[in-house]
């Protein structure tokens, strides 16, 4: 018994030995086990929709993993259409993925985290996204050579920004909360990447991840951002410091609007030229900006909304990055429940109409006494179109998160009850196209986004997924009978 009671400090003085190393080994794997242009094998399942009978391409496939797609007010595919961007914790932190579609091949496309949106150039192969503190060595860079002359038609689907959930906030670092630090632009080199990744020879993340420019910390950039079709500029809200700045000093600074504790101003826009790092400020508000998108199809404008996490006062609005312009998109009524809009064309933004109870705390909004449906606005005319609803009596009983195709041929919703409806806007015929098993409990929405020629559109969904929370990344696409539909009159939208 001596002997063991002597032996004791020598074996604590081991197990702290070996902890020690431990550790130390832990941290010489984990910024391997992190780093960028790892490859995860292939997930990729084909499920035929049990009531549908549509084939689902599901992209991934795992169970908590922490995947979800970009919102629907942006991009999703690269620019050569081969890759799909989402979000994911598989790497431990939530980092940028990438898929590719034909293969499966899932690729990691960030190091340290982002926060908020993932911005995917239309033109080159590039991604941009805020990180709110500065990455080691790398500093704004000299000017580059523009992208690509823009070639006819849309680059890719349209996108999110929902924190913790992975949906529209983002990876490792932020959400909504706001930057720890001066926020940060990063430009990813994804041919480059793509290109060591598949070939075994990855460098450090500084020979990939480039910084466009810096934000200081008093602006409160939380994340929320969008890339002008030229590639030359960012738009990024600010926050209430910084917008204070520049409102008028007889202003009505509006307070938080509905049981959320959202909606309350101010907030503001500004651009980044991504060449010189330069900001220049656009516009203040006296309510709370989300949901900030641009025009593909027209350098310049730019699409945002009240964001107040429901029904707002006046939801969307639209400006020019010169500041100049400012209107609401779709001036709403009071009664009506108007919520995320898209620009899907040159000349559209889609919106959804709820058809909600009108009970609690929204004003009695979205009642199915008044027109619903998904609604299609020109930016030109002004004109509204209510394109689709879903029918009477449906247990559905809405249409919820809405998009469309820049051909003007499709449009594109979900319900309450999680299932996916394409709309023909030439006919009007509206169809359910994948039942996705109406996992309502799952951890987000599905956010419909369509590819840039048309033909089929990404979700998220916990179809396959045994708790009904968590998301995979599914392409469900246009059936093929609605594909080879002919029309009299061809040109629908833009």
């Amino acid at each position: 018994m001596k002997k063991i009671l002597c032996l004791l400090p020598e074996l604590a003085g081991l197990a702290w030995s070996i902890a020690l190393v431990l550790s130390v080994s832990a941290l010489l794997v984990s910024p391997l086990s992190a780093q960028i242009g790892r490859r995860f094998p292939s997930e990729k399942k084909i499920v035929i929709d049990p009531i549908t009978g549509v084939p689902l391409t599901f992209l991934t496939s795992t169970q908590g993993t922490g995947d979800s797609k970009i919102y629907q007010t942006h991009h999703q595919w690269t620019s050569d259409g081969k890759w799909v961007i989402f979000r994911s914790s598989r790497a431990g932190s939530g980092q940028a993925m990438a898929v590719n579609e034909e293969t499966g091949d899932i690729v990691q496309v960030s190091e340290s985290g982002f926060q908020g949106m993932l911005c995917i150039a239309e033109h080159s192969m590039t991604l941009y996204f805020l990180r709110s503190q500065a990455l080691p060595g790398a500093a704004v860079e000299a000017p580059f050579p523009p992208p690509p002359a823009a070639a006819a038609g849309r680059g890719d689907g349209p996108a999110n920004t929902r924190g913790g959930r992975g949906g529209r906030g983002g990876g490792g670092v932020g959400g909504r909360g706001g930057p720890r630090g001066p926020a940060q632009v990063i430009a990813v080199d994804l041919a480059k990447l793509f290109a060591d990744s598949a070939a075994g020879r990855l460098k450090a993340a500084s020979e990939y991840e480039h910084v466009r420019g810096t934000l200081p910390t008093e602006m409160g950039a939380p994340g929320d951002m969008a890339l002008d079709p030229t590639e030359n500029f960012a738009y990024i809200r600010v926050g209430s410091v910084e917008a204070a700045k520049h409102l008028p000093p007889d202003a009505k600074i509006e307070k938080s609007f509905g049981p959320r504790g959202m909606g309350a101003g101010p907030t503001g826009l500004v651009s980044m030229n991504l060449r010189t790092g330069e900001t220049k400020f656009i516009l203040a508000v006296p309510f709370q900006i989300g949901h900030v998108q641009t025009n593909p199809w027209n350098p310049g404008e730019i699409v945002f909304c009240w964001e107040t996490g429901g029904k707002a006062p006046q939801r969307t609005w639209t400006v020019m990055s010169d500041g100049t312009g400012l209107r609401p998109l779709y001036p709403e009524a009071p009664y009506e429940w108007v919520t995320h809009e898209a620009v899907i064309s040159r000349d559209e933004v889609v919106i959804a109409l709820l058809a909600f109870s009108g009970e609690g705390v929204w004003d009695g909004a979205g009642t199915a006494e008044h027109p619903t449906g998904v609604g299609i606005v020109n930016l030109r005319t002004r004109e509204m179109r209510i394109v689709g609803q879903v029918p009477v009596g449906d247990p559905g009983r809405s249409d919820w998160h809405v998009n469309g195709s820049s051909d003007g041929r499709w449009a594109v919703c979900d319900d309450f009850r999680y299932r996916l409806w394409l709309i023909d806007r030439h006919s009007g015929e509206m169809a359910i196209i994948a039942d996705l098993g109406q996992k309502t409990t799952a951890q987000d929405h599905t956010h419909p986004t369509f590819n840039a020629d048309s033909t089929k559109i990404e979700i998220q969904t916990a179809m396959l997924s045994e708790d009904n929370r968590s998301l995979n990344i599914c392409v469900v696409p246009v059936p093929r009978s609605w594909l080879a539909r002919t029309y009299d009159n061809p040109k629908i939208g833009p």
